[in-house]
C-alpha cells in the first residue's frame, strides 16, 4: 500500500490554503477533491469580501482567526499578486431603533482587536456615499474584496512547486485508523496510508468523518445547510464602498458588494434548506427590492437579475447560536493523524492562512 505524510481531503480555499502551509513546512501532501476542479462549491459561491472581524464573540476562533487572517491575506495578496482591492465598507442603520446594534458591533470589534471601526452620524454617511440612505453607520476601513479563484490558483501553485499533488474526481468512501497510519480509500482505486489527514471537505466534512471507523458519534456535529442567493445589478451601482445592513438570525443580511470588475451583486438572503440546492428563485428578487431599498431608496424595479447560490457549511441550525469554528484533533476525538474542520462558513476565505497555521501547528505536534 502506498504511503504518504499528509492527505488533505477537500480543495477549496481552506483546504488548499493548508496544503500550502504542510508542503512548505515539509511534509509530502496530496490533495483529494470528489469535484473536476478545485474551489467549485461554497469557495467559488460567496461574496469574496476580506472581513475586518467584527461579527465574532470575543475570544472565539472565528475572531482570532479572522483578524490574524485577515492581515495575512492582505500581506499574501501584495506580496503575490493576487488581486484585491481595500474597498472598506459601511454598516447602516436605518432608523434610530438601530444604534444600539451599531454600539453593539463596534464594542465587539473592538474586544476582537479591530481597532479602525468608525461611528459616522448620517451627515458623513451621505458624505462618503451620497446615494445612501441612513441614520448612522459604522465605517471599517479594513474590509476589502478579493479574486478568490485568483488566490485559491496562487495557493495550488505555490503548494504544488512545493511538492503536493492534487487528485481530482476522487471521492472518499472510507477512512480506517491503523497503527500505521489512516487507511483512505477513494472510490474503487486501492486505499493510500497517510500518517495525517486533514478533513477539510466543507460542506461535507461531518459526512467525511462519520466514515472514519472508531470515531465516536459525538464528535460528528449534524449538518445544516444555510441557502444564500445572489442577486446581480443591470448597470453600476452609485457606490465605492460595500453597504451592509445590521445583521439578521443566519447571516449578515443583503449587503452590496462591488467586484473586482465594478460588477455590483446583493445578497446573500438566508433560507435553510434540506439539502444543498444552487437554484436562484428569481421570485427571490421580491424580498431583495424591500430590503435594498431601506439602505438604497433609489434601486429601480426590475433591475436585479437572478445570479448564485452558495450553501453556508453549518453545524448549528435556525434558531440556535452560530456556532463557532471547530478544528480537532485526537486530543479531542482520540483519532491518531486524524484533524476535523467542521462549520468552516465566513469568515473562512478571510482567515484561511491562519486557519492553515493551526492545523499545521496540530500536524507537527502530532510528530
Amino acid at each position: 500500500m502506498d504511503s504518504v505524510d499528509c492527505i488533505v481531503i477537500g480543495a477549496g480555499v481552506v483546504g488548499l490554503a493548508i496544503a500550502r502551509e504542510l508542503a512548505l513546512a515539509g511534509h509530502e501532501t496530496i490533495i483529494i477533491e470528489r469535484e473536476n476542479a478545485f474551489g467549485t462549491i461554497t469557495s467559488s459561491r460567496n461574496s469574496e469580501v476580506i472581513h475586518a472581524g467584527i461579527y465574532y464573540p470575543r475570544g472565539s476562533l472565528k475572531a482570532r482567526l479572522c483578524v490574524r487572517g485577515r492581515d495575512a491575506l492582505y500581506d499574501y495578496c501584495e506580496r503575490y499578486g493576487v488581486e484585491h482591492r481595500r474597498s472598506g465598507k459601511l454598516i447602516v442603520a436605518t432608523s434610530e431603533a438601530q444604534h444600539g446594534e451599531l454600539e453593539k458591533l463596534r464594542q465587539a470589534a473592538i474586544g476582537n482587536g479591530v481597532d479602525d471601526l468608525r461611528l459616522i452620524d448620517r451627515a458623513e454617511a451621505l458624505s462618503l456615499e451620497p446615494a445612501l440612505h441612513c441614520t448612522a453607520a459604522l465605517i471599517s476601513p479594513s474590509t476589502g474584496i478579493i479574486d478568490s479563484h485568483g488566490y485559491m490558483l496562487s495557493l495550488l501553485g505555490q503548494a504544488e512547486a512545493a511538492g503536493a499533488m492534487l487528485a481530482y474526481l476522487s471521492p472518499v468512501t472510507r477512512l480506517v485508523p491503523t497503527a500505521e497510519g489512516i487507511e483512505l480509500h477513494v472510490g474503487d482505486e486501492p486505499a493510500l496510508r497517510a500518517r495525517h489527514v486533514i478533513n477539510s471537505a466543507g460542506l461535507d466534512a461531518p459526512a467525511i468523518a462519520s466514515r472514519v471507523e472508531g470515531l465516536a458519534p459525538e464528535h460528528v456535529p449534524k449538518a445544516y445547510y444555510a441557502k444564500g442567493c445572489y442577486f446581480t445589478l443591470g448597470g453600476r451601482a452609485p457606490f465605492s464602498r460595500l453597504i451592509y445592513p445590521v445583521p439578521e438570525p443566519g447571516g449578515l443580511g443583503v449587503h452590496l458588494t462591488i467586484d473586482l470588475g465594478g460588477q455590483a451583486r446583493f445578497g446573500p438572503d438566508v433560507e435553510w434548506v434540506s439539502e444543498p440546492d444552487y437554484s436562484v428563485d428569481p421570485r427571490r428578487a421580491d424580498r431583495f427590492y424591500d430590503v435594498i431599498r431601506q439602505y438604497w431608496p433609489a434601486l429601480q424595479d426590475g433591475s436585479l437579475a437572478p445570479g448564485y447560490a452558495g450553501i453556508r457549511p453549518k453545524i448549528s441550525g435556525p434558531g440556535e447560536p452560530a456556532a463557532d469554528f471547530r478544528i480537532e484533533a485526537s486530543g479531542t476525538h482520540g483519532v491518531a493523524g486524524l484533524v476535523n474542520l467542521f462549520g468552516i462558513e465566513s469568515p473562512g476565505l478571510t482567515a484561511s492562512l491562519a486557519i492553515a497555521e493551526v492545523v499545521a501547528s496540530l500536524v507537527a505536534q502530532a510528530g
